[in-house]
Formats: C-alpha cells, structure tokens, sequence
C-alpha cells in the first residue's frame, strides 16, 4: 500500500517570548510584527529566524524544534537538559492527600496491603515498582496479578475474595481500576478499602474507592494527563516521600521500571514522561535491577538501550509471561534480589515468548484469510473478527499485525468465559475508544485510549456489533485516515547532514510519540555507483544530489521491493530518518529509508 507523505506544519503565530526578542532586535512594536509576518510565508521563517538566534542553533534545527512546541529559550534549555526537578508536585492531583493519608494510616498500623495490577507491561511494572519500594518500610505486604484467562481485564472478584480471605484490608489498585464501580461496591461490603491509580478513561460516575488517583479525571487538575498506570502508581509514592520526609533518592531508582512502562504503553514522550524516560533510560543503562538486566542480556540488547529497545525487546518478553502463563512470573522476575534468580526466571519468561511468537503469527495467518475470503470484510472501513479458539493472550498484537496490512481500525475477538473477548488498536488520528463507546449497549465491558482498547461482549451479539461498529467507522473516519502516511518533519538537502546536525537530533531523544525521531525527506537524489539487495529484503545504495559533492550511504530495511524502480539515469526521491552506522569499529553517519518515490511527488 503506497504511503502519504505529510509534513508538519510550523506554527505561524509568533509567541509573546518571541515578540519580546523582535522588540529587543529593532522593531518599534508588536503590531508592526503581526502586520508583517502574520498569514503570510515570511511569518514562520522571520519567527524561525528569531528562535534559532536565541537558542544558536540553525534555522533547520530550530524548525526542528519548534514544531515540538517549543518556542522559548527557557523552553528549550528545560527539553534538553531535563532535572529531576521539573517533576510536578504531587498533591495536585486529585485525590492524593486522600491517597498519601489512607498508605500512611495503613503503614503507620502495619495493616496488611495488597498491591492489585494489570497483566501487561504497564501493569506488572506497576506493582513491581510500588510493592518493591514499599517493602524495605512495610512487613505486610504482597502482591496480587488477575490472570488473563479466568479473571479477565480489571479487578476480578476472585481477586477481591482472596484478599478478603488473606485478610487485606487496604488494596493499591494499579493501571486498573477506574471501571471497576460494581466492584468497588463488593470490596467495600467485606470491609476493604480501594486506592485506585489508573490511567484509562474514566465513566461519568468514579468507582466509589478510598482515592481515584486518574489524571483523566474531568475534575482533576494536575498539569499533565498522560502518565501511564506505572506513573501513576510513581506520583502516589512521590507524595507519600513528599509527606514522610523520605528522601526522592529512595524513590528514583525505580526509574528504570517506570520508563519500561511508559516505552510499552506507548504514552507520549513529552512533559513529565520525557523526564521520567530519560532518566530511567540512565538507570536502565548504567545500573538496571537484576530482572531488568537478565532480560537485557537474554534479548541481545547490546548497544545503549533507547525507547525503541525497551518497546521491540523488553516489553514483549514481560507481557509474554501474562500471554501464554500468569503474569506474576514477570513480576517476580522483577523484583528478583540476585542474578541466579533473574537469569532462571528470564530464561522462563523467554521460553513463553517464543510460544507467544507462534501463536501470533499462526493467528495473524488465519485473521488475514478471514479477511481476503470475504468480500464484505475485505471492502470494510473496519475489521471485527472472532473465533473461539484464538488464544486470549495475543489478540491485540494479531489486531496490530492486521492494521499493518489493512490501514483501519481493528478488533480481534475470541472466546473467554462464555463471552467474546478481544482487543482493539486504531490507526493514527481516529479514536477507537469513542467508536467502540457507541456501540456501549452491546457491550458487557470496555476501557482503553484513543489507539487501543479492551472488550468484552456476549457471544450471540457479536454480528450485530460488527455492523454498528463499522457503521460509527465509515460515519466518523477520514479519508486519509485509510491509508498509511509518514510523518514528515522536513524537507532537506543531503548537503545539511553533518557529524554536528546529527548530534543535536541525538540531545532531542528519548524518541517515541509526540516527539519522535525526525523524518527528512530529500527529493531530486540521484544514484551513486550501484544499488544492491542484501539477504533477499534489503535495500543499500549510496545518493547524492546534483551540484553537491556529499555522498550519503543509505539503507532500506525490507524495501528491496525498489530495486528494480530505480533509474541510475532518473533522480528520485527519498524518505529517511538519519542514524549512526556502526561497522567493524568504524563510525559513520547513514540514511535509514522509510520510503521511496519515482516521478512527481504527490501527497
């Protein structure tokens, strides 16, 4: 499927901080400013001008930068040296003076508490982080992980019986929670109170718990929404240390669980996260916990681990354990004390990956058949399907699998306790979370984000919300929104990309959504030398542009596909992002493609 190419805009109207500089630079006053530049081409790069010069980068890198939403030197000097500091205060949001009472109240009494999480990355690394603080200052404590095929998504009711029968009376409910009223009303009839921290959308009507700690709450003020389940969990300790008078050092070697969370749920890399992220991948890098380092090493991760090695190597292996197994392996595999421990139990958690990787791909197989072989399905604006026998445990990644085929918001359904169980993933810019909202009257059970979502229904009602499902679909998506696009910051020439450019792109990392990698595309490129295909897949050449002596090696991982469209004679152009190349202990600097174009670009 040919991709669109689109690139981001540059926001037109200058700031007050950039009105300010204009008026330090000469020009009499703000109106005569907005009467020059405002609406018109002049305006980005007069605005570009006079935010490169105040933070002496070029024009190229301050574009760059400015298209993060950051227009300011105080801005920029926070983005690229982000402290430790610049974590928000706590008790702003809300329910957490509540929270902060009830934990201290417990410990203060060495009442016994359980630490309640998800099965999934986000989850495990929740109850891992929380219960592994909380131990070195509180006896009576355990944990507790739901399993995926018995007790479903959120808090079980098996769950809430054996805390009640082990005698628990204050549970910590992480990364779940928030649509758990009707079990919140059980918890409280048996005497035992709820602190829920999750991250997910909430009902109208909150669970009726001790504290709801959710900053997408719609009554909730703290400055920034889009902490994973794991940061939440984070902010509730911050505010207990806050309050105790326990040193944040205690606390921030647990950055390196936090930022696994944060890589695998996908959440936004900018404000608190990006700050959490960074210096957890330093944690992660320089001195990662026994569990964390053994799933390094058995994952082959040698180089400086970055976003991009947490989400294709860490995570998959933890949500293996929950996929195929009980998750709570992941979790005491994340707490492991000692190496011998680690290594045993991620050798076990990498076997349940492999199986995991089977059962994927034998899955993606079949949902993609049922696809081609309907004609209904196959001209659908959506995909819903369902089998009984698909295993629970990786129908999301099979949803996942499927969009990268059929550009458009999928389902993947399959039987679990007498109902229809699946998962749900999106394409960028639609919100699949509110679609599957509208079909709420023949659900049993939702929850989720904008991109993904869990959901569970009964059996007999999945034909008639496959076609609400893709009515609410074809009436809402766009378009474009069908068909794969690339995210092009820049158009550039190659002659720009030098040791220093490339360095300043690396102080922008850690990379992932709402700050990611830069894109760059390059037209007009000409061959140098010749192409070759490497292993069958993969594309290498060398590019340069007319007029210009800069020669650039580049590389397009399984795109050997454009081996036989490139015209040595005729230019071309190209998409890429730029990485470091690492060869026999030489380094270099090289285009890693992402797509190709021949002839007139369109879109």
């Amino acid at each position: 499927m040919e991709k669109r190419w689109i690139y981001r805009k540059v926001l037109k109207s200058p700031s007050e901080s950039l009105l300010q500089k204009a008026s330090d630079s000469g020009i009499e006053s703000h109106s005569d400013l907005l009467v020059n530049l405002v609406d018109t081409e002049a305006a980005e790069v007069d605005v570009i001008k006079l935010f490169a010069q105040s933070i002496n980068v070029s024009e190229t890198l301050a574009t760059l930068i400015h298209q993060r939403n950051i227009d300011t030197f105080d801005a920029a000097r926070d983005f690229f040296r982000p402290s430790l500091q610049h974590f928000h205060d706590p008790f702003l949001m809300k329910d957490m003076e509540a929270a902060v009472n009830r934990l201290d109240q417990a410990i203060q009494a060495a009442e016994p508490i359980l630490v309640y999480g998800d099965y999934d990355v986000d989850g495990t690394t929740s109850v891992a982080l929380f219960y592994g603080f909380l131990k070195t200052r509180h006896a009576n404590l355990e944990f507790y992980i739901p399993d995926r095929y018995t007790e479903g998504y959120g808090v079980s009711r098996q769950g809430i019986d054996w805390a009640h029968t082990n005698g628990f009376t204050l549970v910590v409910c992480l990364d779940c929670g928030i649509k758990s009223a009707e079990m919140m009303e059980y918890a409280h009839s048996l005497g035992i109170d709820f602190i829920i921290c999750d991250h997910h959308r909430p009902d109208e009507h909150l669970p009726a718990a001790v504290a709801v700690l959710d900053p997408k709450r719609a009554d909730c003020q703290y400055p920034f929404d889009e902490l994973s389940g794991c940061g939440v969990g984070f902010k509730l300790l911050h505010g207990y240390c806050l309050r105790k008078g326990i040193p944040l050092e205690e606390l921030y070697p647990f950055l390196d669980l936090l930022v696994v969370s944060i890589a695998a749920d996908l959440v936004p890399i900018v404000d608190e996260n990006r700050v959490m992220a960074c210096f957890g991948l330093k944690q992660l890098n320089a001195n990662p916990r026994p569990g964390l380092k053994a799933l390094i090493q058995i994952a082959g991760l040698t180089n400086c681990l970055d976003i991009n090695s947490v989400v294709f190597g860490i995570g998959p292996r933890i949500n293996a354990a929950g996929r195929v197994a009980h998750a709570k392996v992941a979790v005491k595999l994340l707490l492991a004390d000692t190496e011998e421990e680690a290594n045993a139990l991620a050798l076990q958690i990498n076997l349940n990956n492999t199986s995991r990787r089977d059962l994927d791909s034998s899955i993606t197989q079949e949902a993609l058949a049922m696809i081609e072989h309907d004609e209904t399905l196959l001209f659908a604006k959506s995909t819903v399907l369902f089998k009984n026998d698909w295993s629970k445990g990786v129908v999301g990644i099979v949803a996942s699998r499927c969009i990268e085929k059929y550009h458009r918001p999928t389902i993947i359904l399959t039987e679990s306790q007498d109902k229809a169980s699946g998962s749900a993933r999106s394409v960028p810019g639609f919100d699949v979370y509110e679609a599957i909202e509208e079909c709420a009257d023949l659900l049993e059970q939702f929850g989720g984000h904008m991109y993904a979502a869990g959901l569970s229904l009964k059996i007999e009602n999945v034909p008639a919300f496959r076609q609400k499902f893709e009515e609410v679909v074809a009436r809402k998506i766009l378009p474009e929104q069908l068909t794969p696009l690339i995210d092009v910051d820049l158009k550039i020439n190659l002659a720009q990309i030098n040791q220093r450019f490339f360095n300043v792109i690396q102080q922008m990392a850690p990379f992932g959504p709402q700050n990611m990698q830069p894109i760059f595309v390059s037209e007009n490129v000409r061959l140098k030398g010749d192409a070759r295909v490497l292993k069958d897949q993969h594309l290498k050449l060398s590019v340069y542009q007319e007029g210009s002596p800069v020669v650039v090696d580049a590389i397009g991982f399984g795109m050997a596909h454009f081996y036989n469209k490139i015209d040595p004679g005729q230019p071309f152009h190209i998409c890429y992002q730029i990485m470091e190349n690492n060869f026999r202990g030489n380094q270099s600097l090289q285009l890693q493609l992402r797509d190709m174009k021949f002839g007139e670009i369109v879109g």
